[in-house]
């Protein structure tokens, strides 16, 4: 099958240690459905001088699209990206009119704007993931209200307009069918897990002989992590490292760390809360093995990646039961979930496990295999695959 993944907001560069998270997802997605015997080409954004095309891997191409000096570093605004759906879909109709995909693939909303104009007449099935909606933002105040209106508006009507919606979880499907998607053509495929980089076995970041607590978020989450702070207050001698905002150098300078950091010393918890700053991708797996719990406390989680990955590395999960958190934590078998806003709910969880290293060992054996058995990049392929079988079917053009 010759499969073309639109991804209009992406920039993956093949042989990079540190790829963007999007960028590593759809890395991983492409080389996983080649290495099922089909042919993958990625459409992504093009930026700075990259070269017009690059090779991944046995069956995987990248081609860029965009301006001949490309277009600036960094992720691109939804504005922006909106702006250049025209540039990026007329390429993409020209190519697909001399070698027609047999099925496209489209990663996020830009992407399925640019999808279907340039699939228009050529008689191609085309499959939408969001990744996360705008809907679900505004509702967890992750984009302000009064902003985000063409997004929430477009939204659903490219959600009608392909021909299968793949949704990361069930709170994912359920939108989609209050936004007026048909169930019928909704399928759930969540995010996949490198099962191989993310293991029980390997390195361990160095720690200390206290119970150790995860937490791998956005700093700007204040108001979450303030309640995972008040709850440590309540776990005596366990230490927490806060993973996440800008180097760790460069902390001093970033305004959400200097809140944080005063809140925690207001609580009293210096010397037990430790603030990493970015941890990159290869330095995560050591953090997560290092960890007897990752605790996320976020009130917006769309794809559960993070607690995927700790999983997969045997470290069980507390987290909010939100998004793909209530489908990837098994509660009470591979984790706890627990409301937000409850800290002393919280710290009674994290107690109860920590007090119990047998039960703790359980959690880990269940939390690997739910990991391996569900969220391995081979398993998410086959489904991802079935979903495309399934649209050809129907399809009545599809040769």
């Amino acid at each position: 099958m010759k499969i073309a993944l639109v991804a209009q907001h992406a920039t993956p560069v093949p042989g990079e240690s540190e790829q963007q998270p999007d960028d590593s997802r759809l890395l991983e997605l492409s080389q996983s459905l080649a290495g099922k015997g089909h042919r993958v080409t990625v459409y992504a954004r093009r930026r700075g001088t990259a070269p017009e095309r690059a090779d991944v891997g046995p069956g995987v191409t990248i081609q860029y699209i965009g301006p001949e000096d490309g277009y600036p570093p960094g992720p691109g605004d939804d504005t922006e990206l909106l702006t250049e759906i025209a540039a990026f879909s007329r390429p993409l109709h020209e190519r697909w009119r001399r070698e027609r995909p047999d099925v496209v693939h489209a990663l996020r909303w830009t992407s399925g704007l640019a999808a279907l104009a340039a699939a228009r007449d050529l008689r191609v099935p085309v499959v939408q993931s969001f990744d996360s909606l705008g809907v679900a933002e505004r509702r967890h105040r992750m984009i302000a209200r009064g902003t985000g209106g063409e997004r929430i508006r477009l939204e659903p009507m490219i959600g009608r307009s392909a021909n299968a919606v793949v949704a990361a979880s069930s709170d994912e499907e359920s939108d989609l069918t209050r936004l007026g998607v048909p169930r019928r053509s909704i399928r759930i495929v969540p995010y996949g897990v490198d099962t191989g980089e993310f293991c029980p076995e390997g390195p361990v970041a160095p720690r200390t002989s206290r119970p150790r607590l995860v937490t791998v978020t956005d700093l700007e989450e204040h108001e979450a992590l303030g309640t995972l702070l008040r709850a440590l207050t309540r776990v005596p001698d366990a230490e927490l490292v806060v993973a996440g905002g800008p180097a760790s150098a460069e902390l001093r300078d970033d305004l959400a760390y200097r809140r944080l950091a005063k809140v925690a010393q207001s609580l009293e918890l210096s010397g037990r809360v430790f603030f990493a700053g970015q941890v990159g991708r290869a330095a995560l797996p050591p953090l997560l093995r290092s960890a007897d719990l990752l605790v996320s406390v976020s009130e917006y989680e769309p794809s559960a990646l993070t607690s995927l990955q700790a999983m997969a590395c045997g470290t069980p999960v507390i987290a909010c039961p939100v998004g793909g958190q209530v489908d990837a934590v098994v509660d009470g078998t591979t984790g706890i979930l627990v409301p937000p806003g409850r800290p002393a709910l919280l710290a009674h969880r994290i107690r109860q496990l920590l007090a119990h290293p047998i039960l703790l060992e359980a959690y880990s054996m269940a939390a690997t295999d739910r990991a391996r058995s569900r969220y391995s990049w081979g398993r998410i392929a086959r489904e991802t695959i079935a979903v495309y079988d399934t649209v050809r079917d129907a399809f009545p053009t599809a040769a």
